[in-house]
């Protein structure tokens, strides 16, 4: 950490973020940005958003006449994702629900996914990575001693919503990130870039013998090529409507039998781990601390009751942490040494590899700079 410890007044943001700073009043950066970052979308008058809402509606429909469907929905199994699916279908939309399988699906995940598909009578197309492929990439990023494990999942999901968008000639991937539950930037120094085929690949070529050829590498010629010359586009939808976690959840249980996780992005069993074990004890993180600060700072829970929340494990309880470890270790085939091994080893920065990161800066810098100079003529 980069200053004493110290604790935001107005959410739970920390210093284990080495970025952040507060004001006199002790109220942090990762606050007062969210709070200028979401003027435009939970800022917005509710009938603004719902003319915006009807014109995406209609827009996505136009594009995807004659098609078998009009948009893509990646899907987790997770609240916001689920939500999204259901609102598209209410809206009149034809949507294809995309997931990624990558050999972590938690029982609970499927079964929801499940019953959102059948009961909203869409089709679902599952892309699923090759085990071994996917343990060996696994492994490779351990030994790497990286902190975004997760970038491999990211990116492929990534990659196989706009594939399929591509197939079936489509511009619009509506997505569940939003700002009510999501609006509050994750610190760099937590996560990574996750358009970075390019430390995929170095990091694989490191430190395996692996052979890609089920994973769905994207990288940022892959951006351009989908997103600038093909003009798919990430829509975040929800922030084009009124979203509240606990009633869209609520609705969910009563209408698709959906059942919730403890925490954000829990509906997948390595995430859990990575998030609720891995990362606070090796990495000193809690992403509870970002999750539950956006939910602070819209409103949505009191600080009291985040405080109270990290008062606990990340888990549910330490009977489903130890379940979980047992599990990973099986899965990935390591003994209860090989895990001490790793938690104790120092972290590496992601760059100390090859990366894309520093390209794609320069990109979109030279991007808006472009933007700017245009609207100023």
């Amino acid at each position: 950490m980069n200053q004493h410890y110290q604790v935001c007044t107005r959410c739970v943001m920390d210093t284990s973020a080495r970025d952040i700073v507060f004001n006199s009043d002790g109220v942090c950066n990762y606050c007062t940005d969210l709070e200028a970052g979401t003027k435009n979308t939970l800022g917005l008058a509710p009938e603004e958003k719902e003319r915006r809402l009807q014109a995406l509606v209609a827009e996505v429909k136009a594009q995807g006449k004659g098609k078998p469907y009009d948009c893509i929905v990646g899907v987790s199994g997770g609240v916001d994702s689920s939500w999204v699916l259901v609102k598209a279908v209410e809206l009149g939309l034809r949507p294809l629900a995309v997931h990624m399988d990558n050999g972590w699906n938690s029982e609970l995940a499927q079964n929801n996914i499940e019953n959102l598909i059948n009961g909203l009578g869409v089709d679902l197309y599952t892309h699923v990575i090759d085990w071994h492929e996917y343990r060996k990439l696994m492994q490779a990023f351990f030994d790497a001693n990286v902190v975004d494990i997760e970038l491999l999942y990211d990116n492929a999901m990534t990659a196989v919503n706009y594939q399929q968008a591509a197939k079936y000639g489509l511009k619009h991937l509506l997505a569940g990130t939003n700002e009510a539950t999501e609006g509050m930037r994750i610190p760099r120094s937590w996560n990574w870039f996750k358009f970075d085929k390019e430390n995929i690949l170095d990091i694989s070529k490191k430190f395996s013998d692996v052979k890609i050829k089920t994973f769905p590498l994207f990288g940022v010629l892959d951006y351009i090529r989908f997103a600038l010359v093909k003009k798919v586009h990430w829509v975040s939808v929800l922030d084009l409507m009124e979203f509240n976690k606990f009633s869209a959840m609520k609705k969910l249980q009563e209408k698709y039998g959906y059942k919730p996780y403890p925490y954000k992005h829990y509906e997948s069993v390595f995430t859990r781990f990575y998030q609720g074990y891995i990362l606070p004890v090796k990495f000193g993180i809690d992403k509870r601390r970002v999750h539950l600060s956006t939910l602070i700072v819209t409103g949505q829970i009191t600080r009291e009751i985040a405080i109270e929340d990290l008062k606990n494990i990340p888990y549910p309880s330490r009977y489903e942490l130890e379940e979980d470890k047992a599990y990973f270790l099986k899965k990935m085939g390591w003994v209860e040494s090989d895990l001490d091994a790793y938690l104790k080893a120092g972290r590496v920065e992601h760059d100390y590899y090859r990366t894309s990161y520093y390209k794609w800066k320069k990109l979109t810098g030279f991007y808006r700079s472009v933007l700017k100079s245009g609207s100023s003529e």
